[in-house]
């Protein structure tokens, strides 16, 4: 019979999968949700908290979230019946490239336009954003979180991300943008995550399996979870902190 104990916890202090505040999901559910979405497409949904938010300030709407990791979707369906949202919600175990889903009113793709090519960065982004401008109705919206290099990573830096982390996979701000664009999309608010967001969300990421592993020290999982995470750590801390953003650009559909 296994325990809480048997294997380190997962994610249970993230709200959201990424750096996203409460005052900022609640602004944009707030601008989402005045647009009077019917139908909801979250990518890469994880457990779709920012979908169950929408769905419970558009009481009209049903939504979709896509993802291939069935621990997460688990928690977004019960996250789901919790809230009385589960007749018009559905989580579904599948890959999103070349998607039959959609179009939708409202589309989220939150740090997952991997989802949607298979192409190398930075190509990946630009071939997501063609596809979310099929997968949205006329005058729907779309919200993609997107990675961007806030400045050019040193050659130290780029040695301390992950493995064959390179400058050119990422682009800046305005490239994003002006990629969106040139994919048929208006932008009708740029916003990029703090500091202090990002903060919360790299030792959210962590904590749970950090207090595990100061708990259970001799355990058989220890040796391999400890080098995980001291990995990670050390490649926000010394490689990408404050160099690698986050964008949410809330994007309409031209014509």
């Amino acid at each position: 019979m296994t325990t809480d104990s048997d294997h380190p916890p997962r994610l249970t202090r993230l709200t959201f999968h990424g750096p996203l505040s409460e005052e900022r999901a609640d602004r944009l559910v707030g601008r989402l949700a005045a647009a009077g979405p019917r139908s909801v497409l979250d990518i890469g949904c994880g457990w779709g908290e920012l979908l169950l938010r929408v769905l419970e300030a558009v009481p009209e709407a049903v939504g979709v979230g896509v993802d291939i990791k069935a621990e997460d979707l688990d928690r977004g369906r019960a996250n789901g019946k919790e809230r009385g949202l589960d007749g018009r919600v559905v989580f579904a175990e599948e890959s999103a490239t070349d998607t039959t889903r959609g179009p939708a009113d409202l589309v989220l793709c939150l740090g997952a336009s991997q989802a949607l090519s298979s192409a190398e960065p930075p190509r990946t982004t630009i071939e997501a954003l063609r596809t979310l401008r099929r997968l949205v109705n006329p005058g729907g919206r779309v919200v993609l979180g997107e990675g961007f290099w806030q400045r050019e990573p040193t050659a130290a830096e780029l040695a301390a991300m992950w493995p064959d982390a390179d400058a050119g996979e990422h682009l800046s701000l305005g490239d994003l943008v002006d990629a969106a664009i040139e994919a048929g999309f208006r932008p009708l608010w740029v916003e990029t995550a703090s500091a202090e967001e990002w903060e919360e969300f790299e030792s959210g990421y962590r904590s749970d399996v950090e207090e595990w592993l100061a708990a259970h020290p001799g355990h058989a999982l220890a040796a391999e979870t400890r080098a995980r995470v001291d990995a990670q750590r050390s490649s926000w801390l010394r490689g990408y902190r404050r160099v690698l953003g986050i964008a949410y650009l809330t994007l309409v559909p031209v014509g």
